[in-house]
């Protein structure tokens, strides 16, 4: 299981933005973060309709984060590029026919402990801040 290359691109994405605190035109964030400029021009979009991003038009125009890297999450990043994070459909989809023909998940003996799963990996991507990392790389200025 792994997160989309989209939701990883994101999260470079926020994470260069958070380690410079002037603003940045797109190619520039494409070329630090190595995702093309169409892509990341795409992903900046959803970043800006998330409320992560700030865009300015114009001269001096480009992106800049919307919000300190302290209140920053990946599950914020993740969320606003794939939604909600779920180990299975049945637990994010609420139109998911079950296969099992139940028709109710809460009959099945797997739903519970994908939900809960489900739920550990978004506390824990709840947890884990931009602000963490820059603070990580000052202490670590060689990784």
């Amino acid at each position: 299981m792994h997160i989309t290359l989209e939701s990883d691109y994101a999260v470079r994405i926020i994470y260069c933005l958070a380690q410079n605190p002037l603003r940045m035109d797109a190619k520039k964030i494409s070329d630090e973060t190595g995702v093309t400029l169409r892509f990341s021009l795409k992903i900046l979009r959803k970043l800006v309709s998330g409320g992560l991003v700030q865009s300015y038009k114009g001269t001096k125009g480009g992106y800049e984060l919307a919000k300190p890297p302290k209140d920053i999450s990946l599950a914020d990043v993740i969320q606003t590029v794939e939604g909600k994070f779920a180990l299975s459909r049945c637990v994010s989809e609420e139109e998911y026919q079950c296969s099992r023909g139940s028709g109710n998940c809460a009959d099945c003996r797997f739903h519970q402990v994908y939900a809960d799963i489900s739920q550990m990996v978004q506390q824990r991507l709840k947890q884990v801040r931009f602000s963490d990392f820059l603070e990580e790389e000052k202490a670590n200025p060689q990784k």
